[in-house]
């Protein structure tokens, strides 16, 4: 009995010095000193042995299991001290690597296009307004001279909360909103950017949800020769200074007349490509002076009180300017796209 003891000792000490991470110390552990380990067996099978030899026996097992576990915890602690050095020695900052260039972001192009157009509209004296985007019908369509019978409601797929509670189809609610809470006060000019919502099939073109920008002004003697001006002003910060317009007769319930604006397309300068379908022109925002049921509604009485108003689609215009095909690329987080405005920015 004593020789196996012995016997075991040595193999066990032989086997401890191979071992080099804390998963074979382990696997050691739980087979020399473990519950089913081999001294555990050991200890089982004095119930054999005679009287006289049980006390040296069990003598000799505890030397040998202190012998082990002194030597196992000292080998636990180099190999430890060892994993440790290795990974400082990976931790290792050395200085004379060269520096890496942090990820630089920028602007989304999108917001480029918000942010260019909002500076050029306060240069021209305008506020920036922003309304709630769950409007009420009397708001988003009664204010706006559209009763609750009236056709061109149609034109327009609303997503409806209840009867009188909607998602904004557009921003001219604002306008309403603003004429509201200003009247009496004159001159009124501001300009609305934000989210607006309608159901409609996602494609290249068209989106369920979209951002536009309103514009209002309303004063004494506020002419068509007004909202021009304006309109071509802004199209010559916007696209250059060889800029062009025209405004062709349309529809707007809210405005009369109304027209819709066209710029000079910017790809072909107006010769004519696939872009602009060859006519050289392209549409970019729909106009026209604000009806007068708006200006009463808003609390504007006063004979000679007129105004203007325009909208237009912050994404179209995004697209004309750098040349995006798909208006769902906006909305998509692809780096590949967005990475390109970082390179600008740089």
């Amino acid at each position: 009995m004593l020789e196996r003891l012995q016997a075991m000792k040595d193999q066990a000490l032989a086997d401890l010095t191979n071992k080099d991470d804390i998963v074979a110390l382990e696997a050691w552990r739980v087979m020399y000193l473990g519950k089913k380990g081999e001294l555990s067996t050991a200890l089982r099978s004095m119930g054999s042995l005679s009287q006289e030899e049980r006390p040296v026996v069990g003598q000799v097992v505890n030397e040998i299991r202190a012998v082990l576990e002194q030597t196992f915890e000292t080998k636990r602690s180099q190999v430890l001290q060892k994993a440790a050095n290795e990974e400082e020695r990976r931790n290792q900052l050395d200085i004379t690597l060269p520096g890496r260039t942090p990820f630089l972001g920028a602007e989304h192009p999108l917001q480029k296009v918000i942010r260019r157009i909002e500076d050029i509209f306060l240069g021209f004296g305008f506020t920036i307004e922003e309304g709630p985007h769950v409007e009420t019908d009397y708001f988003n369509f009664e204010a706006l001279n559209l009763p609750k019978d009236h056709p061109a409601r149609d034109m327009q797929d609303t997503f409806y909360i209840h009867s009188e509670l909607l998602l904004r189809t557009h921003t001219s609610p604002m306008q309403a909103r603003t004429l509201l809470a200003r009247q009496p006060e004159l001159p009124v000019r501001i300009i609305v950017p934000g989210r607006v919502y309608r159901r409609d099939d996602d494609d290249a073109t068209h989106s369920h949800e979209f951002t536009q920008m309103e514009g209002l002004v309303v004063d004494h003697g506020i002419s068509m020769s007004d909202l021009k001006g304006v309109l071509l002003t802004f199209a010559k910060e916007l696209f250059g200074e060889h800029q062009q317009i025209r405004l062709r007769p349309s529809f707007f319930p809210f405005t009369e007349p109304s027209a819709e604006m066209d710029v000079r397309c910017i790809y072909c300068g107006g010769d004519g490509c696939s872009t602009c379908k060859h006519t050289g022109w392209i549409e970019i925002l729909g106009c026209g002076m604000v009806h007068p049921h708006v200006l009463t509604m808003g609390g504007y009485h006063e004979e000679g009180i007129t105004g203007f108003a325009f909208g237009m689609g912050m994404e179209r215009i995004a697209m004309l300017l750098y040349g995006i095909t798909d208006i769902r690329q906006f909305y998509m987080n692809d780096l590949r796209l967005l990475d390109q405005f970082t390179q600008i920015a740089r």
